[in-house]
């Protein structure tokens, strides 16, 4: 199995939002290539991180080449609200209810489990 293969999930992550190529050679993974906003490139980063030995797998030059992201939006949670509903009022689609998860992991040990009252960061 190589490299690629050790990396799908990270590679299928990057897919959409990764402008370049993640190009196995000399027993290493090296991905070049462009992004639109750091919240893109720390998606990618996040998904290499859970190989545990990406240190020595990874060789990364990713760039973002985007404005700055734009200014965070919150949301207060009301009572009868999921995180689905929500993603789908504020991102368009209840499917990136994780999303809004993985951006508010400091106050959010389960998708499931959000109280009236809480201030969640959306994600751009």
């Amino acid at each position: 199995m190589g490299l690629r293969d050790t990396y799908a999930w990270a590679i299928s992550q990057a897919k959409g939002k990764f402008d370049g190529k993640a190009e196995e050679r000399d027993g290493k993974l090296y991905w070049t290539g462009t992004v639109k906003t750091e919240e893109d490139k720390n998606e990618i980063w996040a998904a290499i991180k859970t190989i545990p030995s990406w240190r020595e797998d990874v060789v990364a030059d990713i760039k973002v080449v985007g404005g700055p992201a734009a200014a965070a939006k919150t949301y207060t949670v009301k009572s009868g609200d999921t995180l689905s509903a929500i993603a789908k009022s504020q991102l368009g689609s209840a499917g990136d209810y994780m999303k809004i998860f993985e951006a508010n992991r400091d106050q959010l040990s389960d998708p499931d489990k959000i109280k009236p009252g809480q201030v969640l960061k959306i994600p751009a």
